[in-house]
């Protein structure tokens, strides 16, 4: 039962950021398809705690800042975070272009662990948290292309390679071939894979021993004619942040 009510205030919370609005109890039980009783005793919980505050006996709960200012203690004390946030900054400033920070997790999935959006109105969206399969997406490319080949090979063959596009890698002597390729051009490339016309390049970076990997993306129309000189500014800041210790 605890892992559950767990579960259950991490969908509040995702609701919320969802339906970026007020939500009466039985709408937020609905919208969460559970009891209403059981809704109403996590609300008063998290009110009681001040995460949560009634706007008006009609239009229901929403967070209060409080869930911010925990969020953003959190993340200023990462030390990960911190050590690469700088050199994140500076390579979305200098390709104008969304970068992702993100590593392996235990079950060999991508989880990005930061992203900083691009300035233009039309980019690649992502959000920290989320998860992404390794061989469509160029992150997971350059994570599994450091691990030993019996390792890798273990993790292809864990379960069928979805199909997200048309070219969407599904068969692991191709994908193999793939990662030979980005490892001797210098980027590992994701054009198309995952989500039609989204592209994005990425490089892996060792920190204290643990790898992890930076992408820059972008509407493929803008990766396309840019990959050398990104995957410069990508390398460079890897080399610099390995570097640094």
């Amino acid at each position: 039962m605890s892992v559950k009510t767990a579960l259950r205030v991490i969908e509040i919370i995702e609701l919320f950021a969802r339906e970026k609005r007020p939500l009466p109890l039985s709408e937020l039980a609905r919208l969460l398809d559970a009891p209403v009783s059981s809704c109403l005793a996590l609300i008063r919980t998290l009110s009681e705690l001040g995460y949560l505050y009634e706007t008006s006996r009609r239009t229901g709960y929403y967070p209060t800042s409080r869930l911010l200012a925990m969020a953003q203690r959190i993340a200023h004390n990462d030390p990960v975070r911190e050590r690469v946030y700088p050199s994140l900054v500076a390579l979305r400033d200098a390709t104008q272009e969304t970068v992702v920070f993100a590593k392996l997790t235990a079950d060999r999935r991508v989880v990005y662990l930061d992203v900083l959006d691009s300035p233009h109105s039309i980019r690649y969206v992502a959000v920290g948290g989320e998860f992404k399969p390794v061989h469509a997406n160029s992150l997971g490319k350059a994570l599994i292309a450091v691990l030993d080949p019996a390792d890798r090979q273990a993790v292809l063959a864990r379960a069928p390679l979805v199909r997200y596009t048309d070219k969407t890698l599904t068969d692991i002597v191709a994908l193999e071939a793939d990662l030979t390729l980005s490892r001797e051009r210098g980027w590992y490339l994701n054009a198309g894979e995952s989500i039609n016309d989204v592209g994005a390049i990425a490089w892996p970076v060792k920190l204290n021993g643990e790898y992890y990997a930076i992408s820059v993306g972008a509407p493929i129309y803008r990766i396309a004619p840019n990959q050398h000189t990104y995957a410069g500014i990508l390398r460079a800041a890897c080399t610099a942040l390995e570097q640094a210790g």
